[in-house]
């Protein structure tokens, strides 16, 4: 009689889940502060992350950003501080424009830390992690944005570059959370967001150790995010982001049949981020840009192999990976010539 009740009760729940997912839609939640919270950003020299720091920076969080190439990343600290500047002088111009207004926005000392890190090595990232904590604090939001692609097909693909991947796109979000998730558990606050890919979602040719890496890292969010769950840690939120191809430079070349890319072209970064950030701020479990993805994914899950074979060749998917895979071949090439190699 127990399991005949708690059946109707869990019914019951996956029917009105329906319904809050239904209101989102309708509705939009309000975004939650993150003003004065310590948010970590790895690969913040550039693309995506860089886009993130800034928009975390407009939201007045301190920021810390990790990256392999310590030039870049500076630049990115510097329109992160161009942002500060811009938003304290706005905050004395608060109390001119009228009385009563002073504490009309808050205030807390935005900083920016910039730290050179290879999350690709498990001793660099807990090494430098420490350092996070002794000279800033403990980071409330931990955003998993690094990541690097090959771009040769399997059996042409050097073993240490197959294995740099799997370390960056998938071993780092281990490593990274490990180092920061106990002081959220002690807590019960924090924001873990794992930048993923559609690729993680649903494959391509071409690139099977990319498609690996954004698979693994999607199971180890969605593992995570069940454990977490299960230790009733509800204070700490979880945001998987999902992007189709991004405009970023790091397929240029991916091709789909030209008939189909006007209406799914490349996601302009800036677009992605946005939606991204809606998400974060939204206590969004999972957000996949543009929204057909969400279908493609499901028709993937259901559909027989050779239908989604069929379906591939149709949108010219099967092989898009293609042209971007003799392009890097070919910049190789004229490198490897240029040196004299």
């Amino acid at each position: 009689m127990n399991i005949l009740l708690e059946l109707f009760v869990v019914t019951f729940r996956v029917l009105w889940a329906f319904v809050l997912a239904a209101a989102k839609w309708l509705v939009r939640p309000k975004e939650k502060s993150v003003a004065g919270q310590v948010c970590l950003i790895t690969g913040a020299g550039s693309g995506l992350g860089r886009l993130f720091a800034l928009e975390f920076a407009r939201r007045r969080a301190l920021l810390v950003l990790w990256d392999i190439n310590t030039q870049s990343n500076e630049e990115t600290a510097g329109m992160v501080r161009h942002i500060y500047r811009e938003m304290a002088e706005a905050t004395a111009a608060v109390p001119r424009a009228g009385d009563g207004e002073k504490d009309a926005l808050p205030h807390c000392n935005l900083q920016v830390y910039t730290y050179t890190c290879d999350v690709g090595k498990r001793e660099n990232v807990y090494s430098t992690a420490e350092r996070v904590r002794k000279e800033v604090g403990e980071v409330s939001v931990l955003v998993n944005n690094a990541g690097v692609v090959s771009g040769h097909h399997l059996l042409e693909c050097p073993d240490e570059l197959i294995e740099r991947t799997m370390m960056v796109n998938c071993h780092a979000h281990f490593w990274t959370t490990k180092a920061f998730l106990p002081k959220m558990l002690e807590m019960n606050h924090g924001h873990i967001v794992t930048v993923a890919s559609s690729l993680g979602l649903f494959s391509t040719a071409g690139v099977e150790d990319y498609c690996a890496s954004k698979f693994g890292a999607v199971g180890f969010h969605e593992s995570l995010s069940h454990e977490l769950k299960a230790a009733e840690k509800d204070g700490i939120k979880t945001t998987l982001v999902c992007p189709y191809l991004v405009d970023t430079g790091m397929f240029r070349g991916c091709r789909i049949r030209k008939e189909i890319e006007p209406f799914l072209p490349p996601l302009k970064p800036e677009y992605c981020v946005k939606q991204a950030m809606r998400a974060i701020l939204t206590d969004q479990p999972m957000i996949c840009t543009p929204r057909l993805m969400y279908m493609v994914t499901f028709m993937k899950s259901i559909l027989p192999f050779e239908a989604v074979v069929c379906m591939y060749r149709f949108l010219g998917a099967d092989k898009c990976m293609y042209p971007f895979i003799a392009q890097r071949k070919q910049a190789t090439n004229n490198n490897e010539a240029k040196n004299g190699i």
